[in-house]
């Protein structure tokens, strides 16, 4: 158990310094745009954004004024932002202290309702009541952790949900191994590709902050299973995903995007999960302590 122990601490040190890099003297002059014009913003975003999309599908929008929230991973704070702003009790969480950076400018330069709290560091540490929360919430945030490390994380969630609570997350899903090695083959922004330029591909590896592991919606599923009643998980991204390599002007790719997430919902339930981009993992009911 030591080493696995080690290989997270290791992992979450990776990511703490990838992310302290990106988030150091973030402005937050864009958020405190959308903020401000935030219907059109959510309006565009939930529709055409696939993170936006599955992180606010069911109604998410309309059922979290006054709910006490935790998002973990919160990253560049955009979604804290925008849950508080819509009148959420938001705790926001993240390995960066420039995270909090974010929200205490957020806080000073936007009236929300209730200001967003910060808290600092890895959330299985922090003494956190049971049963305090509404929601547990997690933007891409789950596919970061080792797997021991994720499952004391979700084991945590289920203990300070409240026990109608819900805990939900929007991750990378990869279901197919033919589609897994053909998006590694593809060059895309800064990476190279895995096929053509094996070297170059090595070094962005090793400088990557996501760990080696399962991102099957099986084990989603399981996961869950372990610590709630409830573990739903909704694939997307089957056609949507092919935007990337399209020669399309943005506008069109946006719409591209658009019709995209609405036509692949008529698929087999079964090719919409083996061609998944991503996926919206939902849990409920969480299981008595004495039961984990």
């Amino acid at each position: 158990m030591k080493a696995i122990k080690n290989e997270s601490i290791s992992n979450i040190n990776k990511n703490r310094d990838f992310y302290d890099k990106k988030y150091k003297g973030v402005n937050i002059n864009g958020l405190l745009k959308t903020l401000n014009n935030l219907d059109a913003f959510l309006s565009d975003a939930t529709t055409t954004d696939i993170s936006w999309v599955g992180m606010y599908i069911n109604n998410f929008k309309d059922s979290i004024k006054g709910n006490k929230i935790l998002e973990l991973g919160c990253g560049n704070c955009a979604n804290v932002a925008v849950m508080a702003a819509l009148g959420a009790k938001v705790v926001a969480n993240d390995i960066s202290d420039y995270s909090g950076d974010i929200i205490k400018a957020l806080n000073a330069n936007y009236k929300f309702e209730h200001k967003i709290t910060f808290v600092k560091g890895d959330f299985t540490n922090h003494s956190i009541l049971t049963e305090s929360f509404d929601m547990v919430i997690g933007k891409a945030f789950l596919h970061h952790l080792t797997l021991d490390h994720e499952l004391e994380v979700v084991k945590k969630i289920s203990q300070v949900l409240k026990p109608g609570g819900e805990a939900r997350f929007f991750e990378p899903a990869v279901n197919s191994t033919f589609l897994d090695n053909l998006r590694w083959a593809v060059p895309m922004n800064n990476r190279p590709s895995k096929l053509f330029s094996p070297k170059a591909f090595k070094e962005w590896e090793d400088l990557d902050p996501h760990p080696e592991r399962d991102n099957s919606s099986t084990h989603f599923k399981q996961l869950g299973l372990q610590f709630f009643d409830v573990s739903e998980i909704i694939p997307m991204g089957m056609l949507e995903r092919f935007y990337r390599i399209l020669p399309f002007s943005t506008k069109t790719l946006r719409k591209y995007r658009r019709t995209a997430l609405k036509l692949e919902k008529y698929a087999p339930k079964v090719i919409q999960r083996l061609g998944a981009r991503s996926q919206t993992i939902i849990y409920k009911k969480p299981k008595s302590i004495n039961h984990v």
